[in-house]
This record gives C-alpha cells, structure tokens and sequence, in this order.
C-alpha cells in the first residue's frame, strides 16, 4: 500500500529516469536547426571538434548533445530517417549504460547509430552485438552510410571466420557494400557489428594464441547488446566451449544405449523441471546386469555411469522434434527460445552422443573442452555495457544483480492500438486444437492475416497438417524452414496471409502491414500455448500493433501443456471444474489469467535462481582463466622469466627438502635417495648428501642453499651456450606449451568436479562452497605442475653446439 502511495506521488523510479533525461532532449531540439544549417562537410568539421574536445577533457558527456544533433541530421540526409525525441531518450540510456526496453517498430537500430557514434570517438573498441548474422549484416551496412558520412570505418564479424568492413557502393546515392577483410581490420574498424557467439570465441581463440600477432580483438570499451535478455538471459546458461577431440570408444555409447532401452518406467524418475532422469534401485540392478558390472557406483565405473545417466536423459528427457531435429544423419539441437536450428553446436559432456546413439545415428568423437566462458563473464568484461530490447522489464531484477544493469522502459512514438485479449483455456490438448483451427478459419474467411506462435517444431507440424487437410493456405517458419524466413516474414501482413511459427519469428522482424490488412483489423496473433517466460509471449504479441497500427492477440492453452501441468494446473483444474465447464467449452477468466501469469513467475525465478547458480560457479573458474589468460599474454609480450623460473628452482628443492630432508628429523634418518629420485626427475641430475656429516655439523640449510647455487650455476651455464636471447625464448616457448596443457587438464577436473561436488549436497554439505574449496586446491595444484614441469623441460634439453 505505502508503495503505492509513493508512486502516486512521486512516479516510478522510471518516470523519475525519462523526466531527467528530457532536458537533454530538449537542447538536442534545440540544436537541430543549427546541424541543419551546416554543409555535409561543416558536419564533418563540427564532429572533428566535438573529438578534439573528448581527447583534451575526456568527457563524452559534454559533447553528447552536439553529437546526437549531428547524428540526427547525417541520418536525414543519407537514410532519409529523422529520430523521434522517444529515439533520443533510447541513445540517451544506451549511452548511460542501461537496457532500453522499446517496442517492436520503435526503431531500434537507428537508435543505436546515437550511442556509437558518440563513442566512436574514444578510439576504443566499439561493438553492437546481434543474435544473428543475418541481423548483424544488414544492421551494419543499412545503418553505415551514417558512420562512413561522419568518417567512421565499420566492420562487420560473420561465422566461418568471415569478416568484413563496410564501404561505399555509391557515395551520391548513400549505398554501401561489404568488402572483405581480415579479423584484425573487423575488430581495429571504429564500430564493429557482429554476434554474440562469435566475439566470444574470438577471445577465446585469442587467448588460444601463440603469437600476439594472432589477437584479432582489442580492449573491451562500450557494447551494446542487441536483444540484450536473449543473449544475457535466455543463453546465459549455455557457455562457449572450444574443444578437442576426447578418446572415448563409439561402442561403449551404443552398448550403454542398449541396457537403458530395457527400462522400464518404475526404473528411474524424471525431474521435467530442471530436465533431469535417475535411476531407482530396481534400475541400478538391471543396468548393472546387463553391462556384467558389480557396483555402477564403484570408483572405477565412473565414466560408464555417467554414460548411463546421460543415455536416461537422451531417451526421457530430450525431445526429437522438440529439443533437437534428425537431419542428414545428424542431431541438430533446436534453440529452445528462438526455435532456430544449432548446427554449429553439440551438447556437452557425452550428451550429444547419447541422442546419436538413441537415434542410431554415427556417433561423432566426444569433445574436451579447451577454453571455456559463459556470455556472463563475457560480457561483464566490457568497461561499459548497454542493451536494447522489446521485452525487458520482467527480468529487471536479474539485469541489475548479475550486470547492474537498470531497465528503462521508453514510451512509443504513437500509442500502442493492439487488443490483448484474455486467454482462452480448455480441459485437453485436442479441443484446444479444434478451437484455434476454428479462429484461424474465421480470421482466414475474413481476410485478416493471421500468426500463429507456436513453441516446437513438432506442434507447427501437427497444425501444418490439419490446416494443409482443411485447404487453408498457409505458410510454416520453423527449424526445419528456416531459409525462407525473410520471404515469408516480406508476406506475412498481407490480407489471407496465415504464417505458422515457432519462436524464430519473434525477433528482429518486422511484419509490415497493407492498407487493406489494417483496414481488416491488422496482424491476429494466435498463441498456441504460454511459454515459460513471459517475455518469449510478449515478443510474439509485439509482433503485431507496430507503430500505432492496430492488432490483436490471444493465446490458446489447455490443462495437458507443459506449462499447467507442470506448474499449476490443479487450481485451475479445480476453478473450472467448479464452475461447470464443458467439453470443447473454454474458460476465459481473469482469474485463470493471473495464476498462468503466476506459474510464468515461478518458472523465471526458479530459472534466475539457475542462471545465478551458474554464474557463481563459473566466477570460480572466471578468476582462474584470468590469471592464466593474463599469465599467458605476459609471456607473449615477451616478458623476462628467468627470475621466475629461478625462483621456480628455489622452491621445488624447498618442497622436496620438507618431503624427504625433513627439519625436525635427524639427517640419519633422511630419505636421501628419494630427494635424489625427484631431484634426477625435475632436474637431470642427483647430488652427493652425507647424512652423518650433517648430524655433526646440524648445516642442513646451509647444505641446501648449495643444491640451488648448483642447479642455478648450471642453469647460466646452459645460457651462455646459446645465449641470453635464445634462452629467453626458449624459456617463453616452453612455458606456454606447459601452461596450455595444464589448463585443459585442468578445465577437464573441473567439469568432473561439477558432477561430483553435486551428490556432496546429499551428504548435507554445500555443493558450491565444496566446489570453490576443491577448486582453489586444484588451482594451487596446477600451478605447482605448471612450475615444476616448466623448470624440468628446460633442464633435459641437451645443447648441442656445432
């Protein structure tokens, strides 16, 4: 109630935002006759100032006015496009660092063009990520002519390695083409478009590198993400993984296969929430049996258990049609959120072989992970992030925890005409069906066009062949008909058009409508069914009422969708029940509205509660790859390691002394020719200890200190052989191979000890504070490995002087 009271008084927290930034608006108004008045070259000379001011004061804040004016008016005069004050706002924020939350039509890439041009002029890395290539494409080279205008080079970053710089394909006609170019030219461009995928494997792949003439990226200035809660939200789960190929026998997939296909229900239980399987006792027996093993918890069954329990989750939770699609004798994974098909990605950790086997498909080899990030930590390396999107306030919290990111919701240039009607809920699946076949007939017969939004391949197919035996022509966008998008989309607002769609066709689309549509009503939106989060629903709404033209939507649902009858469907079972509905009758009540809402919150908490989960996770291992990605950059810039690794030889001969010479030990009873073991493993050599000598004499440090001046002796020697230059590269050489080597051992631990600190929970300890506790010890492991292995290569290598 006190709340709000406050907001009656004093307005939201976003009203107050979007009230300090109309003073800005203003003076950029205020400004536009004088950018006007300016000839194409004033603005160039004007922008040239604007950079000299940034460069003397370096503040961006003071020329933002200015600059946006000036932008503004290069957008008139090459795009014949003019940005509304709602456009302004958006730069405003995006140039503060915050998510905008614009509605579809609101022109979202042409508000970007304010905040990149403004800080452009840092010099610095300057990039606007997108979902797609496709998007990442046409974004740079529709909205380029603004930049190459002002003077600003722009590069465009593709998958396969292609890369590009934007340039003009006619100057008096304000057209462009993309030339191509090298990674590095994409990246050193003032603005560089590209996606989400790829800037992180190139940094990845950067730091894979074994020259600094590799590096393709620069510094991580200012990005803006497009569709920022796709990319930061919806795949904030999924981390990029460059691998290898691991050793795992195909036939031990297919064997593991064959003892899961023999279960029967009663042998595990299915968690469909968190898309989890494990076994019960009486299926422990039987797989135990079948694979002729004693105990599948046993130490040494490890691997084959955790083959077992990803072969139950291939055949109970993992979909065809739905999670992934057979095509050309491959498994290809199906995004969950867009609907789009993944060839480029396989899931992880033997889990894609399982479905191969499941599908008696041939396996490809398993993979080990060689570098590793999550878009989380990816992201927030970035010194200022900004995104823009159609639907973020839902998850305002997550923005502001995990990136501190505040969500301001613009207001539309023209007020939204769309009619959200309530949902519509039926008993079961089947009246469901009948029902929106029966809309779209309706909607059809009218002349009104139709989208129909649907959550699977596998349910647009199921509509495609009742609408194709009902002679209703229409058209399906799904992963399956993924090439025609654009052509399908160029229609789909034309009067008779219907246009079946999985979640692909709810982003970066605009479906524009004929005269005659919106004379009809404009674009139906047709719902099929709620998905788990509410902003999935809310794109697939915005698809329709762009701009001020009018529209509909509503969604479909019954008690048999996943949504209610995981989350919730007794209630409403009960709330119809009580009110006496019929069969192939639907409820439509606010009230069954506000408890399907309350099943969406649910799910997105319990989904955010995952995400930070991960993220604290992952922050383990983040901090360790910077230390061994800032280890390795080092070493490339060629950095002096002799003290290092000397110092390295210090306590390696410490350790060993404490392990086998103990202090509080008489020396008589000293392990001296274990010392001289590990001494001849690391160093090439062993050395002359009397025992008895150092009982008389108690100078064992003394004794010590003349171990290291001799392996240190030795070592200068080496040098003078070949050269201070020459052992300093070979010093640098062999210790990035070592470091490399160790990091994938270690990246491999680790996804192991993600598993194994799991089943730590049921023995009432926590899981996470398990997995930062191992971690660090392996961490500290690794570097001892990492030093030991570095000092012993060096001092095998026989020199060889001709």
């Amino acid at each position: 109630m006190l709340s709000g009271l406050m907001k009656k008084i004093f307005g939201t927290q976003n009203d107050r935002i979007l009230k300090s930034i109309k003073p800005v608006v203003d003076k950029v108004n205020d400004k536009e006759s004088w950018a006007k008045s300016l000839s194409d070259d004033g603005i160039r000379e004007e922008l040239k100032k604007l950079e000299n001011r940034y460069h003397e004061k370096g503040k961006l804040d003071d020329i933002l006015v200015d600059s946006f004016a000036l932008t503004r008016e290069t957008a008139r005069r090459t795009l014949n496009m003019r940005h509304f004050d709602v456009q302004l706002i958006g730069g405003y924020v995006l140039h503060k660092g915050m998510v905008a939350e614009m509605k579809t039509g609101e022109g979202k890439t042409l508000v970007a063009t304010l905040p990149l041009v403004l800080n452009a002029m840092t010099k610095r890395g300057v990039h606007l990520v997108t979902v797609n290539d496709y998007l990442a494409k046409r974004d740079a080279l529709w909205m380029a002519p603004i930049y190459l205008f002002l003077g600003f080079s722009v590069g465009v970053i593709q998958q396969q390695n292609k890369s590009f710089l934007v340039e003009w394909d006619d100057k008096e006609k304000f057209t462009t083409k993309l030339t191509p170019c090298s990674r590095k030219e994409a990246y050193l461009a003032d603005i560089t478009y590209g996606t989400n995928s790829e800037f992180g494997f190139d940094y990845l792949r950067d730091n894979m590198s074994y020259s600094l003439d590799e590096y393709v990226q620069r510094d991580f200035y200012y990005a803006i993400v497009d569709e920022v809660d796709s990319i930061l939200i919806d795949e904030a789960r999924t981390p990029l993984i460059i691998s290898g190929v691991a050793d795992r026998p195909s036939s031990l997939y297919y064997k593991v296969d064959k003892a899961v296909r023999q279960l029967k229900p009663e042998d595990y239980e299915v968690d469909e929430k968190v898309k989890n399987a494990v076994l019960t006792d009486s299926g422990v027996e039987k797989v135990q049996k079948f694979l002729g093993i004693d105990n599948l918890y046993d130490i040494e069954n490890i691997e084959i258990l955790h083959m077992v329990n990803q072969a139950l989750k291939a055949h109970t939770v993992y979909l065809k049609d739905k999670d992934y699609i057979v095509k050309d004798g491959k498994a290809i994974i199906v995004d969950e959120f867009t609907g789009r098909l993944m060839p480029d990605r396989r899931y992880s950790d033997g889990l894609h072989q399982a479905i191969e086997a499941k599908e008696h498909l041939r396996i490809q080899k398993e993979s080990q992970t060689l570098a590793s990030i999550t878009f989380q930590n990816y992201f927030r390396m970035y010194e200022k992030l900004a995104g823009m999107t159609g639907t973020a306030a839902t998850e305002a919290r997550e923005f502001k925890e995990i990136y501190n990111l505040e969500v301001v919701v613009i207001p539309t240039n023209k007020p939204i005409k769309r009619i959200d009607h309530n949902d519509l809920v039926f008993k079961t699946h089947k009246e469901k069906i009948n029902a929106i076949i029966n809309e779209i007939e309706e909607r059809y017969k009218k002349g009104q066009p139709v989208l129909v939004g649907t959550t699977s391949v596998e349910k647009s197919e199921e509509l495609h062949k009742i609408l194709s035996r009902k002679r209703i022509p229409h058209s399906v966008l799904n992963a399956k008909h993924h090439e025609k998008e654009a052509e399908i989309i160029a229609h789909a607002g034309e009067p008779k058009r219907v246009t079946i769609a999985t979640n692909m066709a709810g982003r970066g689309v605009d479906i524009k409508l004929t005269p005659e549509s919106k004379e009809l009503g404009g674009l139906f939106i047709l719902g099929t069914e709620r998905h788990e989060s509410r902003r999935i629903d809310n794109q697939l709404r915005g698809r329709s009422g762009r701009q001020g033209d009018p529209g509909e939507s509503r969604f479909f649902l019954s008690l048999e969708d996943d949504l209610l009858r995981i989350f919730g469907s007794e209630r409403i079972k009960l709330l119809m029940d009580r009110l006496g509905v019929e069969e192939g009758e639907a409820i439509e009540n606010r009230m069954i509205t506000r408890a399907i809402e309350n099943a969406q919150k649910k799910v997105e908490a319990y989904n955010f509660e995952i995400r930070k989960n991960l993220l604290e996770y992952d922050d383990v291992m983040n901090k360790q790859r910077q230390v061994i990605y800032q280890q390795r950059r080092s070493i490339l810039e060629g950095k002096d390691l002799k003290d290092d690794i000397l110092g390295y030889v210090d306590s390696i001969v410490d350790d060993l002394a404490s392990a086998y010479l103990p202090d509080k030990v008489d020396p008589t009873n000293w392990d001296i020719d274990g010392f001289n073991k590990e001494i001849r493993r690391i160093f090439d050599r062993t050395f002359d200890i009397d025992a008895v000598e150092l009982s008389k004499t108690k100078q064992r440090h003394k004794m010590l200190e003349d171990v290291k001046n001799q392996l240190k002796d030795e070592y200068n020697s080496k040098e003078e052989l070949i050269g201070n230059d020459e052992m300093r590269n070979l010093e640098r050489q062999i210790m990035l191979q070592v470091v490399d080597m160790h990091w994938r051992e270690h990246l491999k631990n680790m996804d192991y000890l993600r598993d194994a600190v799991g089943l730590r929970g049921y023995g009432q300890r926590d899981p996470l504070v398990e997995y930062k506790k191992v971690s660090f010890d392996e961490f500290e492991e690794m570097v001892k490995r990492i030093q030991e292995d570095t000092v012993a290569s060096i001092y095998h290598i026989r020199i060889v002087v001709e």
